[in-house]
C-alpha cells in the first residue's frame, strides 16, 4: 500500500473500540490476532469493507482460553465500532446508542489514539483474497442471529457426526474448556443460515443407472442450486464459501467446516459443468479455494507491530492428510482436467497453480506424471486438452 492510502486509513480508516477487555484476552480481526495487554483499546486504521472479528478469553494466568466467539461486519470510512466486555458472560456486548455515540466522538478527538493497535496494512491483500465475495448482504444473509458464531453454539452437532481428527479438535477445545458463557444459551437460534447442500440427490420416477449418474456428476444438483437457492447468482455461492472457511478457519466453527466442505464436494463434484455450463465459475471457484488453503497453510507467524496472525494451526496434518476427502477430490477433479478433450485456458491456469500449491506444500502426489502446458499427463502430447482462452475480464 502506498503512502497515500496508508495517509487516508489514518483519517479515514475504520476504529474498533474495546472496552475493559481483561489482559491475556486473544483479539483478531482478519488475518490479525493480539494478545490484550493493559493499555489495550481497540484497533484502528481498519479499511472500510468487510471483516472478521474474534476472541478467546483467557484465565487469569493467560494460560487457558475459551472457545472462539466471531462475527462479521461491513464497515464504512471512518466509523467507529464500539463493544464493551461484559465481565460476568466473558463477551463483547454492543453499548447504548447515547454511549457509542459519545465514545465515538473521543476517538474522533484522539483521546483513545494511543492506547489503539494499528491494523496490519501489509496483510490486508491476504484479507482481500479470502474475502472479495464477501459483501453486507452476504454477511446478512448467512450470519446467525445476534451476529455470535461459535463452537459453542454446536453441541448438538458435535455429537452427531462421525469425526475426523480436526473435527476431535474442535470437539475436544469445546468440552476441556473451563469457561461458561452465555453464548450457550439458546443454540438452536445462533446457528448459521447457510444454504442445505444434499450429499444424495434422490428424484421421483429416476432409478437405477440414471440415478447413480445423477450423483456421479453433480452438475444438475449445482444447477438447481443455483436457480433456487442462490438467486442465479454464482458470486453469492462464492460468497458462501468464503464466508464459511473464515468462520471456520480464524473462529474454528464446525459448523462452518461442514458447510465449507458440503460446498466444495459439491463443486469437485461436477464433471460436466466446468466445460460447458460453468467454466467461468470452476475458474473463480479454484482461484477462491486456491487463496484459502495458501493462507491456510502458512505456519502461525508473529509480525512486527506484534499482532499474531489469525490462521489456526487446525489447517495442517490433522486433515490435509493424503486420505483425506480434499485429497481425493483434487485427485479427481484434476484427472477429470486430463480426459477432457478442450479446456478454458483460465481455469487450466489455476487448476495448475492449485495442484502445485498441493504438491509443494504437503508433498501430495497426483498421477499421471509428465507435463504438458503446466498440468501432469502420463500419456502422449496428442491426447492432452485441447486449450481454449477466452478474452473474459472477470477472470482477472
Amino acid at each position: 500500500m502506498d503512502a497515500d492510502a496508508a495517509l487516508e486509513l489514518v483519517k479515514h480508516g475504520t476504529t474498533l473500540l474495546l472496552l475493559d477487555v481483561p489482559q491475556y484476552t486473544l483479539i483478531g480481526v482478519d488475518t490479525q490476532m493480539f494478545s490484550v495487554g493493559p493499555s489495550f483499546k481497540g484497533i484502528k486504521m481498519i479499511p472500510p469493507g468487510p471483516h472478521f472479528v474474534y476472541y478467546s478469553s483467557s484465565s487469569r494466568d493467560g494460560k487457558e482460553f475459551s472457545p472462539i466467539i466471531g462475527f462479521f461486519v461491513d464497515t464504512c470510512p471512518s466509523e467507529v465500532i464500539v463493544r464493551r466486555w461484559d465481565q460476568q458472560e466473558e463477551r463483547l456486548v454492543k453499548v447504548s446508542e447515547e454511549e457509542e455515540e459519545r465514545y465515538c466522538q473521543a476517538v474522533k478527538s484522539l483521546e483513545f489514539d494511543r492506547q489503539l493497535g494499528p491494523y496490519n496494512l501489509s496483510q490486508n491483500g491476504d484479507w482481500k483474497q479470502l474475502s472479495n465475495y464477501i459483501s453486507k448482504s452476504i454477511i446478512v444473509r448467512f450470519e446467525p442471529i445476534g451476529g455470535e458464531i461459535s463452537v459453542a453454539c454446536e453441541p448438538g452437532m458435535v455429537n452427531n457426526i462421525p469425526k475426523m481428527v480436526m473435527e476431535k479438535t474442535l470437539d475436544d477445545q469445546l468440552e476441556i474448556s473451563k469457561f461458561s458463557t452465555s453464548v450457550n444459551k439458546n443454540v438452536n437460534s445462533r446457528r448459521c443460515y447457510y444454504t442445505s447442500i444434499p450429499r444424495f440427490i434422490k428424484q421421483k420416477g429416476l432409478q437405477g443407472q440414471e440415478l447413480t449418474s445423477l450423483n456421479l456428476d453433480k452438475t444438475q444438483l449445482l444447477e438447481t442450486l443455483l436457480i433456487k437457492d442462490y438467486g442465479g447468482s454464482e458470486d453469492v455461492l462464492l460468497g458462501e464459501l468464503q464466508f464459511a472457511f473464515i468462520a471456520f478457519l480464524m473462529g474454528q466453527s464446525l459448523e462452518a467446516f461442514l458447510q465449507w466442505k458440503s460446498l466444495v464436494s459439491l463443486l469437485f463434484g461436477c464433471t460436466k459443468a466446468p466445460f460447458h455450463t460453468r467454466t467461468r465459475l470452476f475458474t473463480k471457484f479454484i482461484r477462491v479455494i486456491y487463496y484459502q488453503l495458501k493462507y491456510g497453510l502458512q505456519k502461525d507467524s508473529r509480525d512486527t507491530s506484534g499482532a499474531v496472525s489469525g490462521a489456526s494451526a487446525l489447517l495442517d496434518d490433522s486433515w490435509l492428510s493424503a486420505d483425506s476427502f480434499l485429497y481425493r477430490l483434487c485427485k479427481d477433479f484434476f484427472s477429470l482436467m486430463h480426459d477432457a478433450s478442450s479446456v478454458d485456458g483460465h481455469l487450466l491456469s489455476w487448476t495448475r497453480k492449485l495442484q502445485e500449491l498441493l504438491e509443494n506444500n504437503l508433498g501430495w502426489e497426483f498421477k499421471p506424471n509428465s507435463v504438458v502446458d503446466g498440468m501432469h499427463f502420463e500419456e502422449d502430447d496428442e491426447f492432452a486438452p485441447v486449450v481454449e482462452m477466452c478474452d473474459d475480464p472477470s477472470y482477472n
